[in-house]
């Protein structure tokens, strides 16, 4: 990985026509600057947030917004990815009537990637679409969630089952927030980190692991030059593919078991923590058809360890997990995408995965062993 190249501010487009910024920035400094953009001094703008993020950022980000917008809101839902659903997008709706929101108006994503997802969903839908802005605050959605415009909410416990397509005005990255984040939340954030190293770049991969130490003190300068590789790799898939009808599958790497684990999970585990033991057992496979080797594995498995993911679940079936996936909207014509590893860095769509080799790779997590 060259470090010497990575950018705080970086341009992504949509059908190869500009389409909107990531800004890391190091605090909300520069916020009103950026949102220049957007005019927002001839806009309504309603927050949504959670109750968790509400308390460490609302009124700051509230009063920074009021300076330069004609008007402010702000819509609190209670945290958990329990309550990303079409309850809350309709209390959403109903907050947005009731304080006259129209079309020219915007909403302001501020939160995690539960936030960034319900935001975005009602700003598709919302008067057939307002636009959004995202000021991602875990670092799960800061390289992952806010960027490329896919949007949802999940639907009895279906993961983000109803969804929308819609890209962002702006993603406004604090990094200083990552400050705030539990162990816990910071080490799903490198799931998906890790995640994107696998499919696409071996030299970031390795560069990762060989930095844990100032990553997991959550160095600002280490963190800076992470986040925007991992951003500039998924907004490489995403502009060549913004509606996942191909090459874009890719970033569901550890997904299909990990939605499925997740959903068994009744949510007890997080998204991240459900995508590194997807990933997981997506490698286990791809090791046991040949294509990367048993100690690629193993430095998988404790790469995961070393930042603080799981490496083995329990509690559910390697048979209800597999059924679980039949649910699971990544299915096409009754086959599942399923995302395995050439080797490290390169990723490839693969539907010819069994049930029992699906199964196996389950079995594979729950009879792990930490030494």
């Amino acid at each position: 990985m060259d470090t010497t190249k990575y950018r705080t501010q970086i341009p992504v487009k949509k059908d190869g026509i500009f389409a909107y910024e990531i800004y890391l920035e190091k605090d909300f400094g520069m916020l009103a600057e950026r949102l220049k953009v957007c005019k927002p001094e001839n806009r309504r703008l309603c927050i949504v947030t959670d109750s968790t993020v509400d308390q460490y950022y609302g009124d700051q980000v509230e009063e920074i917004l009021a300076s330069c917008a004609k008007e402010v809101t702000r819509f609190v839902f209670r945290a958990g990815e329990e309550n990303k659903n079409l309850n809350t997008v309709q209390d959403l709706y109903e907050h947005l009537i009731l304080h006259h929101f129209e079309r020219k108006d915007m909403l302001v994503a501020l939160g995690g990637g539960v936030v960034g997802d319900l935001a975005g969903f009602t700003a598709a839908t919302y008067l057939r679409g307002v636009d959004f802005v995202q000021i991602p605050t875990t670092l799960l959605s800061q390289v992952d969630s806010s960027i490329g415009g896919k949007t949802g909410v999940d639907f009895n416990c279906y993961k983000n089952m109803v969804g929308a397509f819609h890209q962002p005005k702006l993603v406004y990255m604090n990094l200083s927030a990552l400050k705030t984040l539990t162990d816990e939340q910071f080490a799903c954030g490198m799931g998906e980190i890790l995640k994107h190293g696998l499919i696409k770049d071996q030299g970031y991969y390795e560069w990762t692991i060989c930095h844990r130490q100032e990553i997991m003190e959550r160095s600002l300068e280490v963190l800076e030059e992470m986040i925007s590789r991992s951003c500039e790799i998924k907004r490489d898939v995403v502009e060549k593919d913004p509606t996942e009808k191909g090459d874009r599958a890719l970033l569901n790497f550890g997904h299909t078991l990990g939605h499925a684990i997740e959903k068994l999970k009744n949510f007890s585990l997080m998204h991240g923590q459900c995508v590194a033991l997807g990933s997981l057992a997506a490698s286990y496979l791809s090791m046991r058809r040949g294509q990367i080797t048993e100690a690629e594995l193993t430095a998988i498995k404790e790469a995961n360890i070393a930042f603080g993911l799981p490496v083995s679940v329990e509690g559910v079936t390697p048979e209800e997990v597999v059924e679980t996936t039949r649910s699971d909207k990544k299915m096409e014509a009754g086959k599942v995408k399923f995302i395995l590893l050439n080797s490290i860095g390169d990723a490839c769509i693969d539907r010819s995965v069994t049930d029992q080799e699906m199964e196996d790779a389950v079995k594979y997590l729950e009879n792990i062993t930490l030494l």
